[in-house]
């Protein structure tokens, strides 16, 4: 059920799953306010000029707010700039907010905050939070302050859909370097297409009963497998199915060569190697929004954008 909100902030509001957002609430009557730092904001939505990086820009940016939509973060750059954003910025929102009196605050979060290894529909609360990155360390200090202020995290894994700069272009990196099966394609992974994450979104802003506070994980309910996630793409685009199998140790040795691979490449084949699946089914159980489709189909929708925006 939908409440009749006073508006809904958005930061973020230009991002991949931001823009998104904003366009449901709209559409849906919902006034959103924007926190912009460069970008122009779309018709019918309220822009404010602010940068997360600088707490004095906030001042007043939640007054006649009923909902908190955070969906801004900082990805890569130095462990200053990282932590000015996703710390300290979510830190001088948060206070923004409870001097307003804003009533819901929502974060979309990431499932990389996580211990790396291997992750088997586990459950929220069950597994350890030792992410290794700087972003991620950032990013679950900024988490754990929405969680201790009542919000809610939403922690997807791997989001793909129109907009997507990461997931599918790293994947086509990858196999254009390695093009061999690792494992034999056995590891499941959640994925969740970008419409119906921005769904949930929306739906957690304005829903009658709240969002409930904690941290939800949020994929598809059915995890996909690296065979069938890889096998999905490359038909899809026109590209070589892999050949051969290798092991990770493998893999990892035909990257790197003599030495130790880029950690990124590293995390790349972990991804396609080792299980990353979570249960899901707290998010999907609360709402009316759907997660749509399995990934084999749902992925048709959005490979005419894959390939006129060049993403792989």
């Amino acid at each position: 059920m939908k409440s009749e909100i006073q508006s809904v902030l958005v930061t973020g509001a230009a991002g991949f799953v931001g823009s998104l957002v904003v366009e449901r609430l709209v559409k849906d009557g919902v006034r959103v306010r924007a926190l912009v730092h460069r970008a122009d904001v779309p018709p019918g939505v309220e822009g404010v000029r602010g940068d997360l990086a600088r707490p004095g820009s906030l001042r007043g940016l939640c007054e006649g707010v009923g909902t908190v939509l955070h969906l801004a973060s900082r990805i890569g750059g130095t462990p200053q700039e990282c932590r000015a954003v996703n710390v300290e910025g979510t830190r001088a929102l948060l206070a923004e907010a409870e001097r307003a009196g804003v009533r819901r605050i929502v974060q979309l979060g990431t499932a990389a905050v996580y211990r790396d290894g291997a992750h088997r529909g586990a459950a929220e609360g069950e597994l350890p939070e030792e992410p290794a990155s700087v972003t991620s360390v950032t990013r679950l200090g900024g988490e754990r302050l929405v969680l201790s202020a009542g919000g809610t995290v939403l922690r997807p894994h791997l989001v793909y859909g129109r907009g997507d700069r990461w997931v599918v272009p790293s994947l086509v990196q990858l196999l254009a370097r390695l093009p061999h099966w690792v494992d034999g394609g056995r590891a499941r992974m959640s994925l969740v297409s970008v419409d119906a994450l921005a769904d949930a979104l929306a739906e957690l802003a304005v829903r009658e009963e709240g969002a409930g506070g904690g941290v939800l994980h949020a994929g598809h309910p059915e995890p996909v497998t690296a065979r069938e996630m890889v096998e999905t793409v490359v038909r899809a685009l026109g590209l070589p199915l892999p050949a051969g199998d290798v092991d990770v140790p493998g893999a990892l040795e035909l990257l790197g060569g003599p030495g130790e691979p880029d950690p990124v490449l590293r995390r790349r084949v972990s991804l396609l190697a080792v299980d990353h699946w979570y249960d899901s089914g707290r998010l999907w159980g609360q709402l009316e929004a759907s997660p749509g489709p399995r990934f084999a189909e749902a992925f048709g929708r959005y490979a005419d954008w894959y390939r006129a925006e060049s993403a792989v």
